[in-house]
């Protein structure tokens, strides 16, 4: 693992750790991938996923311990919520309002994403946004109910935005960083900041996880 590059974005300024080579045997986690069922879960994530193995989990939690109490001010480190090797697979044209937008994990201040790329070729990256009408880039729970209501006003007055993956300003939100993916390196975020995937029109929207646009995505919370 190098050491993490620190960042941070947008007017509240919050930390994001960009490390490369972050795993030891990273072609290991793309065999495993392989050898699971993946399947959609939830309505928000445009694409399949399989359940990671709650040992390598808990493994990649504590290499991460260290960099949350340095960077982010969380000692000790959130438990493991959920750990998913993850497929972009839906086509553009078919995806639902709400995987349109922008979104937060939850908002939580101890919860925490890990995002580590696994695919080879064009995997694009993910992006952070401002809420235009509020300023938000990020919502907890005294913001939960302005932000909804100001997403419900925007809706009413610009529509959803069309059937594609959001890529830059929209009359809703504004882009305030990217980070672009390559293969084995993770990006460490609060999970209740605004981002969306950043995905290139070329990226390989496969459902083999030796093909396609393969994350293992890690998400820490605990109260």
């Amino acid at each position: 693992m190098q050491t993490p590059l620190p960042h941070r974005h947008g007017r509240e300024q919050h930390p994001l750790l960009v490390i490369d080579d972050f795993w030891p045997d990273p072609d290991a986690l793309r065999e495993d991938a392989a050898a699971l069922r993946m399947q959609g879960i939830g309505p928000h994530y445009p694409g399949v996923r399989a359940e990671v193995p709650a040992r390598l989990a808990e493994t990649m939690r504590r290499k991460v311990a260290p960099l949350l109490a340095e960077h982010f001010g969380l000692d000790p480190a959130p438990r493991v919520s959920e750990a998913y090797y993850s497929l972009v697979t839906t086509d553009p044209a078919q995806l639902a309002p709400i995987q349109r937008l922008p979104h937060f994990d939850g908002v939580e201040a101890r919860r925490i994403a890990l995002l580590l790329f696994l695919g080879h070729g064009a995997q694009g990256g993910t992006a952070f946004y401002r809420q235009r009408e509020t300023g938000f880039e990020s919502v907890d729970a005294a913001r939960l109910e302005r932000f909804k209501t100001a997403l419900a006003d925007g809706v009413a007055a610009h529509g959803m935005p069309e059937a594609a993956y959001i890529a830059g300003d929209t009359p809703l939100y504004e882009r305030v960083a990217v980070y672009p993916g390559a293969y084995n390196r993770a990006l460490v975020y609060a999970g209740n900041t605004l981002h969306c995937a950043d995905l290139p029109a070329e990226v390989m929207l496969s459902s083999d996880p030796l093909v396609g646009r393969l994350t293992l995505n890690l998400f820490l919370f605990d109260e």
